[in-house]
């Protein structure tokens, strides 16, 4: 199906199953441990071991490796290193090779895997490897990295709109600021974990991946083996936040253990290896520079950021939402990129608007106090619906005003004090702040297959991932609406190389994507059924397990009385994400209060007002966005990968030393959803909202803190060293 023209009236606008709050279908599954993921896979006989062994240098080179005490280990059953895995290549999405050997390019990339009858005895032997490096002179520290560091490549250079500098200049008020955010990591509850077994030249691989075709085919790639020969299973996730992206050492390696001991390996990448082993947020040094009129209108808007990685990586594009957020007629963005000899940076959680919005949020705040005007005015002030470099470009849909103004009331901004410093409750400083919240929409092609069984029971198949997000439940209730059966009248099969190619999950893409597929396939479906019942496809209605139309009516399930009928299709995009600009918006409220004698920040409330299309299920949507909530408030109170600048590795590598939320750190939280439906988005009208969901959040209570206590931090996370001898006197 070919979406090119705007939406028009079909059957998800009934909105009978679509649009309802659904519990998730795969939730028993999941509670009762009865949900297989990647390392809980069943039924493969004489499975072994592996264990990996992790570079103990962030630069250099192997001069050997001796493995005579490892391999004379019991149950060792074989080691593999770059030296006997035979010719690997590298994935497409892969910045460095997931083995290492002979070079190495950072702290713990794999360098063998040890593969046992037994997980101890594997682990045991892993300890007896003993690597000789060649230690090579690296490049840790991103500051001094970025002196002299070339200017991204492609757009993400420099964008000029209009003359920033003259317009500036002349601005009455203006603004110029730094601002730091450090390294995150994905930090997600299930490890990278694969089991991995050949039948001949044939692979097949179970793991946790969030795009199972994007994997498929880097894996092959790497393997130096016909994509056709891969077979990649991953009917759960248990968390990614783009972690799980892209291939990643653990796939590899349990295939190459399994070809080497000839039978099934399955391995779990151990959790102090994650951090360093796999991908993070890059660290961002960011400089934001904006001009206004008196009457707040904003003449000039600067933003630019600094950022580092691996040879032929790129840039954490902190800019993104600058470009087209705000008016402003004169418009300077750039990216600088060097060369950092860390574990590689990629994708996470928003990556580009989650650390850009953290700077310009906070920017947008102190430009209001400059010029005495309310800071949620300032941002109805400067709102645009147009794309600001293109302003022949609108909005397909563009709600941000109301998303503050509903925000506001709801919040009781009104209570909120204009001077910073005056709230008091006991030994708390009280403050309020709020910050905008954007993301991009993004149209990719997906694919479904759906059958209809002679029971009456719908299924579809798609290689879609659920990584905690609700997929499964979703696509159920896609189906459901379009032929006209509940949503427990659907099976979902997701994760399977073998089904359809989805969008996958990533980038907020995932559910608007997805189930626009499935909705491809339905109305495949749809004709076929009201064919085989002699009703006319154009004019048949799907409702209640019957399909009528021209005086008839008939059950579904009469329709497969001759045997399943199965559909196959998929949605794809040519030229109305060109015409409009889409994306989805909101506003982040946040309450704090912060201890006067000891500077802790302690989040007392949170509200989202989101504005994303059509929201397909409003409880698992509710769900996205208060856990996007808690990560940003986790960016900004707390989470920081630390740098050894000495030793080139992130040395809280681990959930004890690595800070994240806890149900204590977070007390309240609500979410709205603006009632709306985006026409030119897809033919469900939806977009997404898990990424959006913490869009700003971290700069809301980075302007609350301020409100509370009159100081400004710039550099995240806001610990509480940072403020602590600049708090207001107690008294």
């Amino acid at each position: 199906m070919q979406f090119d023209t705007p939406a028009t009236t079909n059957p998800i606008d009934r909105m009978k199953v679509v649009g309802r709050a659904h519990d998730r279908i795969d939730g028993p599954l999941k509670t009762t441990g009865r949900a297989p993921y990647a390392y809980e896979h069943q039924g493969i006989a004489n499975q072994a071991y592996g264990y990996i062994v992790g570079a103990a240098v962030a630069k250099g080179t192997i001069r050997s490796i001796n493995l005579d005490a490892a391999n004379a280990a019991p149950g060792v059953l074989t080691i593999v290193t770059a030296q006997n895995a035979g010719k690997l290549g590298k994935g497409q999405m892969n910045t460095v090779k997931l083995l290492a050997g002979p070079q190495v390019d950072h702290y713990h990339q794999a360098v063998a895997l040890v593969v046992a009858e037994t997980f101890e005895q594997a682990r045991a032997a892993a300890a007896l490897v003993r690597v000789d490096y060649a230690r090579a002179p690296g490049q840790y520290d991103l500051d001094e990295a970025l002196k002299g560091a070339p200017l991204a490549e492609g757009d993400g250079g420099v964008a000029r709109v209009g003359s920033f500098d003259s317009a500036f200049a002349a601005a009455p008020v203006k603004i110029d600021a730094e601002y730091t955010t450090p390294d995150h990591s994905h930090a997600m509850m299930e490890p990278f974990a694969s089991i991995a077994a050949w039948q001949g030249d044939e692979l097949t691989v179970w793991t946790s991946n969030q795009m199972i075709d994007w994997g498929r085919g880097d894996l092959a790639k790497t393997l130096g083996i016909p994509k056709d020969k891969v077979t990649v299973m991953s009917p759960y996730v248990g968390g990614g936040f783009g972690g799980k992206l892209f291939l990643r050492a653990d796939a590899v390696l349990a295939a190459l253990g399994a070809k080497a001991a000839k039978r099934p390996v399955k391995l779990a990448m151990q959790r102090p290896m994650m951090v360093n082993n796999a991908t993070h947020r890059p660290a961002t040094r960011q400089r934001i520079r904006i001009g206004a009129r008196p009457d707040g209108t904003i003449t000039a808007i600067a933003h630019e950021s600094g950022s580092g990685d691996q040879p032929n990586g790129g840039p954490e594009a902190a800019i993104n939402q600058t470009k087209l957020l705000y008016a402003g007629a004169n418009r300077l963005t750039a990216m600088r990129l060097a060369v950092l000899n860390l574990p590689e940076g990629n994708a996470m959680r928003a990556p580009g608007e989650a650390p850009g919005m953290m700077a310009l949020e906070i920017a947008m705040d102190e430009l209001a106090e400059k010029l005495r005007i309310d800071p949620i005015a300032l941002r109805v002030k400067n709102d645009t619906q147009v794309d600001p470099a293109k302003p022949e470009r609108r909005f397909s849909q563009r709600q941000l005003v109301r998303c503050l103004e509903e925000g506001a009331q709801r919040f009781g901004w009104s209570r909120r004090s204009a001077t910073p410093g005056q709230v008091r409750d006991g030994k708390w400083l009280v403050g309020m702040g709020v910050a905008s919240a954007f993301r991009n929409h993004m149209n990719m092609t997906s694919g479904a297959r759906v059958r209809l069984g002679r029971d009456g029971v719908v299924t579809v198949e798609t290689d879609m991932t659920d990584i905690g997000t609700g997929s499964y439940t979703i696509i159920a209730q896609t189906a459901g609406e379009m032929m006209g059966v509940p949503a427990e009248a659907v099976v979902v099969r997701l994760g399977s190389s073998a089904f359809p190619v989805s969008a996958g999950s990533g980038g907020q893409w995932g559910a608007a994507n997805a189930t626009a597929g499935v909705y491809a396939a339905c109305v495949q479906l749809r004709e076929q059924v009201a064919q085989r019942l002699g009703i006319d496809p154009a004019t048949a209605d799907f409702t209640d397990g019957k399909v009528s139309g021209g005086g008839r009516s008939a059950d579904l399930r009469a329709a497969a009385a001759g045997g399943d009928l199965i559909a196959e299709d998929k949605i794809e995009f040519d030229k109305l994400d060109k015409t409009y600009q889409m994306a989805t918006f909101g506003a982040h409220f946040v309450e704090v209060g912060v201890d006067a004698y000891t500077g802790t920040t302690r989040i007392r409330r949170m509200l989202a007002v989101c504005a994303a299309g059509r929201i397909i299920n409003p409880k698992s949507a509710r769900s996205q966005v208060i856990g996007a909530m808690t990560m940003g408030a986790g960016s900004a109170l707390m989470e920081e990968l630390a740098v050894d600048k000495r030793f080139g590795m992130f040395v809280n590598h681990d959930l004890a030393s690595y800070e994240v939320p806890v149900h204590a750190d977070i007390p309240h939280q609500e979410v709205v959803f603006l009632d709306e439906a985006d026409d030119k988005a897809n033919p469900m009208k939806a977009k997404g909202v898990g990424e959006l969901g913490m869009c700003g959040v971290a700069g809301a209570v980075a302007n609350a803190v301020y409100n509370a206590t009159g100081v400004r931090v710039r550099d995240y996370p806001l610990t509480l060293e940072k403020h602590l001898e600049r708090l207001p006197a107690v008294v």
